[in-house]
């Protein structure tokens, strides 16, 4: 678990009818990264593709919101994956020539119905100041006639003075109904428009009384309806008539193919798929293509000369979101150590350290798991919460008080020392662990003698260093250790002994210093530990002055806790596992290992609105 595993080189060999059903099938499994070796044949004409994706995105941003959803078949041997985009772009092509006008029908109807609803919300606003809206949409030749919806701010304080104006309140805002002459109307447009004004059409058939307005809106609006509905009927059918769906789920399957898989080399009968497999064997993936009925040969050889294998993280599920603290890092190496599993056991310690507080741990937790699928990083917070929970008993502290339960261990506010010693002592089994996973990344890398030469007395040094606190002989450790740390250097040195014992003290006085700054940082565990406890305390003090609002104040102040000093405590934790932590060994120059992702078809349905 603590050390990465090789992706496999794998070469397979079908038939270039299935090709895409392999490629499928390899995605499916979620053990494949594609990379192209072969350079002997003739390469799978990508760039042809991207000319048809192209031109298809293009019809995309046009036509895209009045599409199906995209309707993905499996690949099969009777579909070439370079020809069936171009017919599928075809019966795209031939859809939009079709359905232009239906298209065009909605739009209108869309705008038709937007100012509809506008003059029922003015005459419902008008009530008996109903303006006479048919003669100010007759109003001509020399006078023009308009009705704005203005939004708030109002339209500019300087108005023509010659123009009859009728303001009616809204909502959010007001509606103007304006008449004046042609020039001057025409100038009002353009200052209403710089201020997001719309211009309300008026229909030429508005009754002259304004009692009947409303119910001639309600009838235009039906039948707007049924055209609508006309419109949209046809639009269906002709989508079935050419085969939308399938042609956008080819289209899609082409762009993914665009996007994940490289120029792969075939030639007129058999297509070469290679890259890595995050499986040790074949054994998966043979399994795969069986259960398919594929044709293929398949064989897991040693990794071209030069190239770089990705790193396999294999650690349990339990410490799986973990992982996310090296990935700020980068990827370890595979002759680097995973400190996944390790820092699945330290940051839920550190965290719960900092946040004790049993039900304030509960309420923590309970929001990592109910989050856990919509935010992956934050299923970290579940054992981070549950190990707050356990220090909340050590602390005796439940919903901030500390008078409902015992402390299993003390009080922090009671022993602030021994809660200070008790995070700098684990600052020190932390480091510990950094400087001994870095021995171990010697190990994996056949230098574990150098190790032993240049940085195991450093080791030494501190561990006698930190040890005083146990047993003051251990004092003894400290001189041995840099001494160690000096000569070694210089024994394994093969040319100029003297400036090798030179380079080392400068180096052992940086790494010493380091080290000591590094292991008073871990005070801050406990000084937020303490800072945790007084705002407790602080949160019950207030509660209580409140009287009758007890209850309230502590449950405000608890969540106050939870989201402020959570957010704190969450912060304090990376840093030191990034910064005090990671800084002892992790080089993070390792690449990530990629999966094939399945392709899988936009869901795109007919818009009901205008894009």
């Amino acid at each position: 678990m603590l050390r990465p595993a090789t992706a496999s080189w794998f070469e397979l060999l079908t038939a270039r009818e299935e090709l895409g059903a392999t490629l499928d099938c390899l995605a499916a499994t979620g053990s494949v990264q594609l990379q192209s070796h072969s350079r002997s044949e003739s390469k799978l004409a990508l760039p042809d593709l991207r000319v048809t994706l192209a031109e298809f995105e293009t019809l995309a941003r046009r036509y895209g919101h009045y599409w199906p959803a995209a309707k993905l078949l499996p690949p099969d041997a009777e579909r070439d994956l370079l020809e069936a985009p171009r017919t599928a772009l075809d019966r795209v092509r031939g859809w939009t020539k079709e359905a232009d006008p239906l298209i065009a029908e909605l739009e209108s109807l869309a705008q038709l119905h937007d100012d509809n609803e506008l003059l029922a919300e003015l005459q419902r606003q008008s009530e008996s100041a109903m303006p006479r809206l048919d003669r100010v949409a007759a109003a001509g030749p020399m006078l023009a006639g308009r009705v704005y919806a203005v939004p708030d701010g109002g339209p500019p304080q300087s108005l023509p003075p010659s123009v009859l104006l009728q303001r009616v309140p809204r909502g959010n805002g007001e509606f103007l109904v304006a008449v004046g002459p042609q020039d001057e109307i025409v100038s009002m447009d353009q200052a209403l428009a710089a201020r997001k004004a719309r211009v309300v059409t008026l229909p030429a058939d508005l009754p002259e009384d304004p009692a009947r307005v409303a119910g001639f809106l309600n009838a235009r609006r039906e039948s707007m309806a049924q055209r609508e509905q006309s419109a949209r009927a046809s639009l269906d059918e002709l989508g079935s008539r050419h085969r939308l769906p399938e042609a956008l789920g080819e289209l899609a399957l082409a762009a993914w193919l665009v996007t994940h898989v490289p120029e792969l080399p075939v030639t007129e009968h058999f297509a070469w798929v290679t890259g890595w497999s995050a499986d040790a064997d074949d054994r998966r993936l043979k399994a795969a293509l069986d259960a398919r009925g594929l044709h293929y040969l398949l064989r897991v050889t040693p990794a071209p000369p030069g190239s770089e294998p990705p790193s396999v993280l294999r650690n349990p599920a339990w410490a799986r979101p973990f992982e996310v603290f090296a990935g700020l890092m980068g990827v370890p190496g595979t002759r680097d150590a995973d400190p996944s599993v390790v820092v699945a056991l330290l940051a839920p310690l550190m965290f719960g350290y900092m946040f004790g507080d049993v039900l304030q741990g509960l309420a923590v937790a309970v929001g990592g798991f109910v989050l856990r699928n919509r935010l992956p990083a934050l299923r970290v917070l579940v054992p981070g919460g549950i190990v707050a929970i356990a220090f909340g008993f050590a602390f005796g502290s439940v919903l901030a008080r500390e008078d409902l339960i015992p402390a299993l261990w003390v009080r922090p506010l009671e022993r602030p020392l021994l809660v200070l010693g008790t995070a700098l002592a684990f600052g020190a089994v932390v480091l510990t662990i950094g400087q001994l996973l870095n021995a171990l990344q010697y190990f994996w890398r056949g230098e574990f003698l150098r190790w032993l030469a240049t940085e195991a007395g450093t080791l030494f040094a501190y561990l006698g260093l930190v040890g005083t606190a146990i047993d003051a002989r251990a004092l003894w450790g400290l001189p041995i250790g840099l001494a160690w740390a000096i000569a070694g250097p210089a024994l394994v040195s093969k040319q100029d002994r003297f400036g090798a014992v030179g380079h080392a003290v400068g180096e052992v006085a940086e790494r010493m210093l380091q080290l000591g700054v590094n292991t008073v940082s871990f005070v801050r565990v406990g000084a937020f530990a303490l800072a945790h406890a007084g705002l407790c305390t602080a949160v019950v003090g207030m509660a209580e002055a409140a009287g009758p609002g007890y209850w309230p104040v502590l449950l405000l102040g608890n969540a106050a806790i939870v989201g402020l000093e959570g957010l704190v405590v969450s912060i304090q934790t990376t840093r030191l596992i990034l910064f005090e932590f990671f800084i002892r060994f992790l080089t993070a120059r390792g690449r990530a290992f990629e999966p094939l992702p399945s392709p899988v078809p936009p869901s795109r349905p007919i818009s009901r609105s205008t894009p």
